[in-house]
């Protein structure tokens, strides 16, 4: 048996010899080589690079968290401008990448209004497997997001909870310390008092009205500080709990991705459903016209044999 011989390197001459003759030089043809051995990067969609844009902006805002982590927990480091200035820079960043998401689900929209055909239908089925591979993308995106997000919200919850914290003992200490000259107040009437009984000198009539108002005054005041104090805190939680309803209302809206994927596989379903019935009636049709067909042949086969007979 013969061996089989190596033409590849005379099929490269001859390829050599063809690009010379139509006029291509050897740098023409260096380059050549060098795209089949190294092969161009492709050009990105326009999706995939908003993609690419979403994702590093969600990593550059996981890593400035991850920078002013501790001044923005730690009360001695910053004051509290500073560390509002920082939540107002992070919710900026979440809204801007909620942003990003949302034009990119706006992009999936167009795309899938633009695949259907007349009646709704879709015709290009290559083009449905790009778009389900969108919906994966920004369902990544909508969960890296959301990661982050929470993670913001126990730093938020610690800071909320020192706040609290600190404005309760706050409060305790100014009504003892309100209790204390009330008290003394007291004691001093009664050491005054006890030498008025033995020396009754009536104290005056303005004297008397001015430490009621006085006392009156003192009461409103720390009935005004409590209200105050109580205000505070109730915006403090008020505050956490609207920014978890707004991580619960992303949470349902991932949910209602995954349900609008699923009704979008159950038309599909549907649509191929709709397509055997089609068939299925077809089938009948041509069964029973077969049928039909059969018992008129034999029923002039048997006219015929009786005939004959």
């Amino acid at each position: 048996m013969s061996k089989v011989r190596d033409r590849i390197e005379d099929f490269k001459d001859a390829v050599r010899h063809s690009a010379l003759s139509l006029g291509y030089n050897e740098s023409k043809l260096a380059a050549i080589m060098a795209k089949f051995i190294i092969h161009a990067p492709r050009q990105r969609s326009p999706f995939t690079r908003a993609a690419l844009k979403t994702m590093e902006s969600i990593g550059a805002l996981e890593q400035f968290m991850l920078k002013h982590r501790k001044d923005y927990v730690d009360l001695h480091r910053t004051t509290e401008q500073e560390r509002d200035s920082i939540e107002q820079e992070v919710s900026a960043f979440i809204k801007a990448c909620q942003e990003q998401i949302d034009v990119l689900k706006n992009s999936i929209n167009d795309d899938e209004a633009n695949s259907k055909g007349w009646l709704g239908i879709r015709t290009d089925y290559s083009n449905a497997d790009t778009i389900a591979h969108k919906h994966g993308v920004v369902l990544i995106l909508s969960e890296r997001l959301h990661s982050v997000t929470s993670q913001f919200d126990k730093l938020r919850a610690i800071r909320f909870q020192d706040t609290i914290n600190r404005a309760t003992p706050r409060r305790k200490l100014k009504r003892i310390v309100n209790s204390e000259p009330a008290d003394a107040s007291n004691s001093n009437n009664l050491e005054l008092r006890e030498p008025n009984e033995l020396q009754p000198e009536p104290l005056t009539v303005q004297q008397q009205l001015l430490d009621d108002e006085t006392r009156a005054l003192q009461v409103e005041l720390t009935n005004l500080l409590d209200a105050v104090q109580q205000t505070e805190t109730k915006m403090v939680e008020m505050s956490a709990l609207n920014h978890l309803m707004s991580t619960h209302v992303l949470q349902q809206a991932q949910q209602i991705e995954q349900l609008y994927d699923q009704a979008v596989e159950a038309t599909k379903n549907v649509e191929l459903g709709n397509k055997e019935i089609s068939k299925a009636i077809q089938r009948n049709s041509s069964s029973r016209t077969f049928l039909l067909l059969f018992i008129v042949l034999l029923t002039f086969s048997v006219l015929f044999l009786d005939w004959y007979n």
